[in-house]
């Protein structure tokens, strides 16, 4: 028998409200940082270094958020909450970060190290900044965790927002980096192989594309494995994203310092440190990705016996194949828009398991009855559709599929 979905209490206008405002607020102050850290990198560059460091530093952009969109498709985040954290990370952290880090260079050489300016320099590049710098582009994360918490559903959620905060971060870096370069390169004459833009390019866009990425990744798993940790736990809740920040401040600065090194030692570091580090991550992200399909496929069931799910819709719903499959069964027989609606009910059934497994482990976030309510009401208006699609899908997959109980 179909549970019966309550109606929402009735302060939900006044709380969209409040959060439409809030979202208008947060355009508002990231397109002033926006507008703000676009005049100093263009003070910094010139035009004509600003226009060619924005045209190198577009080319790994698409790369990275293509590979962040992969590891999304598990659990979709949703796209206001990636807009977001790239935002955030190539606006408001790096006005951040070049503000706080240029006056705390300029004391350290003026007040602390006044006969040593080598020294100030070398340690604000590997203390100060990495510190400044990955804080400013947790953020991002701080923000989606406490004020986006439904949203954030684990690990891997933590590490998309965390690697997409991060590319907004790397791209707006290396603009000023790679206009300052073509700058020098103008000054000097540099051209070829002493291109001082060449080998900036080199090392920033194809040796360590995801050098930023994977520092604040670290900040994600922080965060990520927190929100999957009961509530009353409050002290492990706490310590994660601490431990994550400090794992991420430590890389940060073990590579700054290996970048102000001689070359030697920046590939030894690079190739004994940093990439076994990357594999890692890359690993533990790809189990998390894969328990998400498993939580999937487990916790459904509950769906299916209520009479919200037909019977194979938990196994086509856990299966990002089946689930290409039932769009394309949508479109084909109704059109793009019809793939779409079995887009959004896919995306409310996996969001549906996830929020129920997180309850089951007492970690549910809050409004939790209420958003489960919001859910259960988006697959029954998709459901004449998407729900005989993705079935459909199940059976194509995997005949025997529809008979598994």
């Amino acid at each position: 028998m179909r549970q019966k979905v309550s109606t929402p209490p009735a302060d939900g206008r006044g709380a969209r409200l409040a959060a439409a405002v809030g979202t208008a607020a947060l355009t508002v102050l990231l397109g002033l940082c926006g507008a703000v850290i676009l005049g100093l990198v263009h003070q910094q560059t010139g035009s004509e270094g600003f226009l060619v460091g924005l045209g190198l530093a577009l080319l790994p952009v698409p790369v990275l958020l293509g590979a962040f969109h992969w590891l999304d498709r598990a659990a979709p985040t949703p796209r206001r909450n990636l807009l977001f954290a790239l935002g955030w990370g190539a606006c408001a952290a790096t006005l951040v970060s070049i503000t706080v880090n240029g006056f705390a260079t300029e004391w350290l050489a003026s007040s602390v190290l006044p006969r040593a300016p080598d020294r100030a320099d070398a340690l604000g590049a590997t203390v100060v900044a990495p510190f400044v710098e990955e804080t400013a582009k947790a953020g991002a994360i701080l923000l989606l965790y406490l004020h986006r918490p439904r949203d954030f559903g684990g690990v891997v959620h933590g590490v998309v927002v965390g690697g997409v905060a991060a590319t907004g971060f790397a791209f707006t870096e290396n603009v000023l980096y790679l206009g300052r370069a073509f700058g020098d390169d103008l000054a000097f004459g540099h051209v070829g192989l002493e291109s001082t833009t060449l080998g900036t390019f080199l090392q920033r866009a194809v040796l360590a594309p995801l050098a930023h990425p994977l520092f604040t990744v670290l900040v994600g798993l922080g965060f990520g494995a927190a929100a999957s940790v009961a509530r009353r736990r409050r002290a492990l809740r706490t310590a994660l994203p601490l431990l994550g920040l400090a794992a991420a401040v430590t890389l940060h600065a073990v590579w700054n310092g290996a970048a102000t090194r001689p070359t030697e030692v920046f590939l030894a570091v690079y190739g004994l440190f940093m990439v076994p580090v990357l594999g890692v991550v890359v690993w533990v992200t790809l189990w998390a990705r894969r328990r998400v399909l498993r939580t999937v496929r487990a916790t459904l069931p509950q769906y299916v016996a209520a009479g919200w799910l037909t019977v194979p819709e938990p196994y086509a719903l856990s299966c990002l194949r089946t689930r290409v499959l039932a769009r394309e069964l949508a479109r084909h027989r109704y059109g793009r828009r019809a793939a779409r609606e079995v887009a959004e009910y896919q995306r409310a059934a996996v969001c549906l398991a996830l929020l129920r497994a997180r309850a089951e482990r007492g970690a549910p976030p809050p409004g939790f009855l209420a958003h489960e309510r919001d859910l259960l009401r988006v697959l029954w208006h998709h459901r004449p559709l998407a729900s005989p699609a993705t079935a459909s899908a199940a059976v194509h997959a995997v005949p025997h599929a529809a008979h598994r109980r």
